[in-house]
């Protein structure tokens, strides 16, 4: 007599999970912080942008940037210009270049890029624009994870 109704106990309490499971709400990972804002949908034409909304000339650096997402998973900014050759220990980056054609440091080699083409910098590998021979870099570059502000090491 014991057994079915322990098995009908059983039963019943799984059935109550899958109920319950919808019922209540989800508890995420992560929440979102004042630091860190909720992503809101919305359209950037960042062909239009111009270098005054890209931002402020850094200070000795020949080098605009603005965040467009930042996220805890990764960052995506527009920058324009040249930075020092330099690398990122613990973020990937990849840039995807929209204005200017010239060189640019990889690694230990210079290349030549032009718009449209995707460049892919896994952490640890130095990098920089270098040269342009036409137009300003223009780059969108996407980080991941986001890069901690002190994670800049320049290369002679």
């Amino acid at each position: 007599m014991r057994l079915p109704i322990a098995c009908g106990g059983f039963a019943l309490a799984f059935a109550a999970g899958l109920f319950a499971a919808d019922a209540v709400p989800h508890a995420w990972a992560q929440a979102t912080t004042a630091a860190r804002p909720a992503m809101t949908p919305g359209i950037v034409n960042v062909m239009t942008m111009t270098e005054d909304e890209i931002g402020p000339m850094r200070a000795g650096a020949d080098i605009r940037s603005r965040t467009l997402v930042d996220s805890e998973h990764g960052t995506i900014a527009l920058q324009s210009g040249n930075v020092m050759k330099h690398f990122h220990a613990d973020a990937d980056e990849i840039q995807l270049i929209l204005d200017g054609t010239g060189s640019f440091w990889l690694g230990d080699r210079e290349v030549q890029v032009k718009p449209g083409d995707l460049v892919i910098i896994p952490r640890r590998t130095a990098h920089a624009g270098s040269r342009a021979t036409t137009g300003r870099f223009r780059a969108m570059a996407i980080k991941l994870p986001p890069q901690r502000a002190d994670d800049v090491h320049p290369v002679p």
